[in-house]
């Protein structure tokens, strides 16, 4: 696992697109999941990576692709009541359950902890059972509903909350 860097941006917006369209086809309206394109994601993480250190990003690789991403920072969105913001955490299908999606969440969380954040959480949708339970497992907790800002897809959302301690089965 490493830090991603600019450098980087073409590849993730791939797959972040490429995940992001699996994950929501049946939960995000179609012109959602048309305007969430390759370009559309280029640019936001060319920002993303150009603007450190109020964000950052981790990058699991194997065979020089991307198997698994995870993109942590300070936010100011009143939801997460001073906590830190995991913006996205994603691994392809194919290497799902191996305990990637585990790792990189736990390697943000201490990076967080280090720098001074209570806690980190993340919005997840409301329809995505699968994420729902994978946080619940790892001692996620469900702090509180909202809705996506939009301005495309004004979802349905969860914040799930971690505080210090670190994500895991013995929460």
């Amino acid at each position: 696992m490493r830090d991603a860097v600019a450098a980087d941006a073409a590849a993730i917006a791939s797959f972040h697109t490429r995940i992001w369209q699996q994950t929501y086809r049946d939960l995000a309206p179609p012109e959602a999941i048309a305007r969430l394109d390759v370009g559309h994601r280029l640019r936001q993480w060319e920002r993303v990576l150009r603007d450190p250190p109020t964000q950052a990003a981790i990058l699991a690789e194997t065979c020089g692709a991307i198997a698994g991403l995870v993109s942590f920072g300070a936010t100011d969105t009143p939801v997460y009541d001073g906590r830190a913001e995991l913006s996205h955490l994603y691994v392809a299908p194919d290497h799902r359950g191996r305990g990637l999606g585990r790792q990189l969440l736990a390697m943000a969380h201490g990076r967080l902890m280090a720098a001074g954040f209570p806690g980190m959480g993340l919005a997840v949708v409301r329809g995505n059972h699968a994420a729902r339970a994978f946080y619940a497992a790892l001692g996620g907790i469900e702090a509180a509903a909202f809705a996506d800002p939009g301005p495309l897809w004004k979802s349905d959302n969860l914040l799930v909350v971690w505080g210090a301690t670190p994500p895991g089965p013995s929460q």
